[in-house]
């Protein structure tokens, strides 16, 4: 895990494509969300701000066929938030190894940036709208997502997330993916906001229960993949979020 750094320090691998942290914040007044107590909020990535599922499926079952080898859509969607090493052990047990995974994982990944670039990637409905909203009432904003990444530098060139953001954090900094509260404390730790004072924002049922585990607050996005979710504040979409969700959360 790497060192903490002062909060306005932010972390790029790709120069440029993160350079819009840290600008200036407008306030509270400004966003409509005056009066409110101001915390952190950890966005998932793929599903909950970008419509990514469908090129990572395709990316999935098109590298796992060249393997001779067969993945459902329901298997794909029961995977959503883990890191490739769990997914591909839990699809086909414990004997795999450590190289035929690291080979697959490269090999999808690689597929999946390649149509990210080809067919370009939107933000869900209301993501950017939130994300402005927030960060302009003071709010900390870190992406946690169990994205290499490569894939997420490769996302945040396509749509402009960067400039709300005051972190991002992949899973493979901290060896745990989702359900293990491990990415979201550290995420937590990088905008040096107290877990208790967190709302984690997710799709999937292993984010959900990452948060309850970092005892932080969540918010569960439905999708036609988890119609159903387990989050103390559940929409069908991040545009039908009420406009007091985040700080009634905090406050409950």
């Amino acid at each position: 895990m790497s060192v903490a750094q002062p909060v306005r320090e932010r972390r790029a691998t790709t120069a440029g494509i993160l350079s819009g942290f840290a600008r200036a914040r407008p306030g509270p007044e400004e966003s409509g969300m005056a009066g409110s107590a101001v915390g952190g909020v950890l966005w998932d990535l793929d599903g909950t701000l970008v419509d990514s599922s469908s090129l990572h499926w395709i990316a999935w079952r098109d590298t796992l066929a060249a393997e001779g080898r067969a993945v459902s859509e329901r298997d794909f969607v029961n995977s959503f938030g883990k890191r490739n090493d769990e997914i591909l052990r839990e699809l086909f047990g414990p004997r795999v190894t450590a190289d035929w995974m690291e080979r697959v994982s490269d090999t999808k990944e690689r597929a999946y940036r390649r149509a990210v670039r080809t067919n370009g990637l939107e933000p869900l409905p209301g993501a950017l709208e939130w994300l402005a909203r927030l960060r302009a009432a003071g709010w900390w904003q870190a992406l946690a997502t169990s994205a290499p990444r490569p894939n997420i530098d490769a996302v945040l060139a396509m749509v402009d997330l960067g400039r709300y953001l005051d972190a991002v954090v992949s899973a493979d900094e901290v060896g745990y993916g989702k359900p293990d509260p491990a990415l979201f404390l550290e995420s937590a730790r990088r905008i040096r906001v107290p877990p208790a004072r967190c709302i984690v924002v997710e799709d999937a049922p292993a984010g959900i229960e990452g948060a309850r585990r970092a005892r932080m607050r969540s918010i569960g996005v439905l999708s036609s993949h988890h119609p159903r979710l387990s989050a103390d504040l559940v929409v069908p979409s991040l545009e039908a979020l009420p406009p007091d969700a985040f700080v009634l959360l905090l406050a409950g």
